[in-house]
C-alpha cells in the first residue's frame, strides 16, 4: 500500500355554461361549481378585465383541468360527459370533442377483470342513494388495457339523487415498475440463497452421516466451507434489512466520531490479506481534515461496497483519496472520499444506473444491490455520491460528508 499526504397550456376540454338560478330574493345567481375532487365550490367573481378562460369553461375556478396529471371525466346528472380532460384522452386514447355529451358508459366503456360491464354493475346513478363512490381498482379499456379508475358520487344531498359523477383515471405503468422491482428483488434473493444454503446442507448432511469417515483437515475444509456460505447469507440478509429500511426512510445514523482514515487502512488490509498485492492500493490523504461525526459500521459499510468494486470490476492500482471540502452556499465542512481504479470505466450510458438496483458493471457475480445501498446509506448521512470517470480512465466514486457534529457540541 502506498500512501501520500499533500497540501398556461391550451385546454382541450370544455363545459356548456350552466344557466343562472333565481335565488328566493328574486335575484340571479350562479350555480355552484365543482372542484377537481367533485366538491362544489362557490364561484370567484371575475376581476376587472378578466377573461373567462378554459378553466371557467370546465366549471373549475382557477384550475384548468388539463392541468390535472391524472384523467378526469366528469358526468352530469343526466350520466352525459361534461368533462373529458387532456390527462384522460391520452390515457384512453378518445378525443375529447368525441366524449363530450356522450352517456358516461359510451364515453368510457369500463370491463372489470372478468370482462363484465363496470357501470352496469356498480349503477351510480340508480344504485344505493348512501353510496359515496368507488374506490380505485384495476379495469379494462377497450383492447384490453388496464387503467386505475376510482370514482366519486356527488349529490346535493346526503341521500338525494347523484347530481354529479367525477371519474380519476391513472394509467399502470408505474405500479407494474414497481411489481417488477419487487419479483426481481424476490428472484435475486431466492438465486443468492440457493447456492451457499445447498452448499451448507450438503456439507452438514455429508459430516452427520459419514463423521468417522473424514480425517481432521477433511473436517476442518468443510466447516470452513459452511462458516463462509453462512456468512454469505448473513451479508444477504443484512443488504435486505438496509433495502427496506432505505425505502421506508427508517435507516438510522448512530453518530460518533470516526477516524475515516484508519477505516480506509483497515479495508486495504483486509484486501491485501486476503491476497491483494499491497501495491494495488494507494492512499492519498490531505492534511486538516475536519473531525467527522458519522456512523462507523455505515462507514465501514460504504467503504467495503466500494473498494470491492474497485477490486473486483476495476484493474490497475486502487487510488484512495480522503480530503476535506466545504458543502452548499454556506460554507459547511465536509469530508470527500474518491475511489478510483484503472479499470475499463463504467460506459457513459449506464452511469444514470449505476446506484439503482441491480445494476452490475459486469457478468461477475453479485446481486448488484451494493451500490444502490452505499447510495441510501450515502444520503442518510445528509451526503452526496456520484461517479464519473477517473483520471487514468477508470470508475471513480466520489461521496462527501458533512461533519454531522451534534447540535450539544457546537
Amino acid at each position: 500500500m502506498t500512501v501520500g499526504t499533500d497540501s398556461p397550456a391550451q385546454a382541450r376540454s370544455t363545459t356548456p355554461h350552466a344557466p343562472e338560478q333565481a335565488g328566493p330574493d328574486g335575484a340571479s345567481h350562479a350555480p355552484e361549481q365543482a372542484g377537481p375532487d367533485g366538491v362544489p365550490h362557490a364561484p370567484e367573481p371575475a376581476g376587472p378585465g378578466a377573461v373567462p378562460g378554459p378553466a371557467a369553461a370546465a366549471g373549475f375556478a382557477g384550475i384548468d383541468p388539463d392541468d390535472l396529471p391524472d384523467g378526469l371525466v366528469i358526468a352530469d346528472e343526466t350520466g352525459r360527459v361534461v368533462c373529458f380532460n387532456a390527462a384522460a384522452c391520452r390515457i384512453t386514447a378518445v378525443p375529447a370533442d368525441r366524449a363530450l355529451g356522450l352517456p358516461l358508459d359510451e364515453a368510457l366503456p369500463l370491463e372489470d377483470l372478468k370482462g363484465r360491464r363496470w357501470w352496469a354493475l356498480t349503477d351510480p346513478y340508480g344504485g344505493l342513494s348512501t353510496r359515496r363512490g368507488q374506490p380505485e381498482r384495476n379495469l379494462l379499456l377497450p383492447g384490453g388495457r388496464e387503467v386505475l379508475v376510482s370514482a366519486r358520487y356527488v349529490r346535493e344531498h346526503p341521500t338525494g339523487p347523484v347530481h354529479r359523477v367525477v371519474v380519476s383515471l391513472r394509467g399502470t405503468e408505474a405500479r407494474r415498475r414497481t411489481e417488477r422491482s419487487h419479483a426481481e428483488l424476490i428472484a435475486t434473493v431466492a438465486h443468492e440463497l440457493r447456492s451457499p444454503l445447498t452448499s451448507v446442507k450438503g456439507f452438514t448432511a455429508t459430516l452427520l452421516d459419514k463423521w468417522e469417515r473424514f480425517n481432521d483437515e477433511q473436517k476442518r475444509l468443510m466447516l470452513e466451507t459452511v462458516d463462509a456460505d453462512a456468512g454469505r447469507i448473513k451479508r444477504l440478509i443484512a443488504e435486505l434489512l438496509d433495502i427496506s429500511r432505505i425505502d421506508s426512510g427508517r435507516l438510522e445514523v448512530r453518530r460518533q466520531p470516526v477516524d475515516i482514515a484508519a477505516a480506509v487502512g483497515r479495508h486495504i488490509q483486509v484486501h491485501t490479506t486476503a491476497g491483494q498485492s499491497p501495491d494495488r492500493f494507494f492512499v492519498r490523504i490531505r492534511p486538516q481534515l475536519p473531525a467527522l461525526w458519522a456512523d462507523p459500521d455505515k462507514i465501514d459499510q460504504i467503504l467495503g461496497n466500494l473498494l470491492e468494486n474497485a477490486v473486483r470490476h476495476g484493474e490497475g492500482t486502487v487510488t484512495i483519496e480522503v480530503a476535506p471540502t466545504t458543502l452548499g452556499d454556506d460554507g459547511e465542512e465536509g469530508t470527500e472520499v474518491t475511489v478510483s481504479d484503472e479499470g475499463p470505466g463504467i460506459p457513459e450510458a449506464s452511469m444514470s444506473r449505476v446506484f439503482t438496483r441491480f445494476w452490475r458493471g459486469s457478468k461477475r457475480g453479485g446481486t448488484g444491490l451494493g451500490l444502490y445501498i452505499v447510495k441510501g446509506v450515502v444520503e442518510a448521512h445528509g451526503g452526496t455520491i456520484t461517479v464519473g470517470r477517473g483520471p487514468r480512465g477508470g470508475a471513480e466514486f466520489r461521496f462527501i460528508l458533512p461533519v454531522g457534529t451534534p447540535a450539544h457540541l457546537l
